[in-house]
């Protein structure tokens, strides 16, 4: 099993942190969503067993992000699957954890993949790095 782990600081709380990750109106703005695309479709159904699919239009076609919430402990851990295909066996396995810290928080994300993806390892951490990015800016 592989792990990438990306950890970013953020000026707001912990629970605005988390909570724009199960957010309609902010998660399509940060979450699998690219410059250069536009996003959309975006369907989540925040709940142990819910479903997301975030859907980003790109140059190069359509790129579709699945994946099922396991585990959400508000406002200091999600856990979700997710994959780029439909009922992938093989899901990587996410987990955000946020720590409050001063006014602030950090948050942590690992991801666990199966290790016949490791060509895919250094793009998934750019990848989230990105997204991390992403989420400061929707936050403000």
């Amino acid at each position: 099993m592989l792990k990438v782990v990306v950890t970013r600081a953020y000026k707001q709380s912990a629970a605005r942190v988390f909570d724009a990750w199960l957010d309609p109106d902010i998660a399509p703005r940060f979450l699998f969503a690219t410059p250069e695309g536009e996003m959309i479709r975006a369907e989540i159904d925040p709940k142990v067993g819910g479903k997301f699919l975030f859907v980003d239009r790109r140059k190069d076609g359509e790129a579709a992000h699945y994946g099922v919430y396991l585990e959400i402990d508000r406002p200091r851990r999600l856990v979700f699957s997710f994959s780029v295909e439909n009922y992938d066996v093989n899901a990587a396995k996410v987990v955000v954890e946020i720590l409050p810290v001063g006014d602030g928080c950090e948050l942590t994300l690992t991801q666990e993949m199966p290790a016949e993806y490791a060509e895919y390892k250094e793009r998934s951490e750019k990848g989230w790095t990105m997204i991390l990015g992403n989420l400061a800016q929707a936050l403000g």
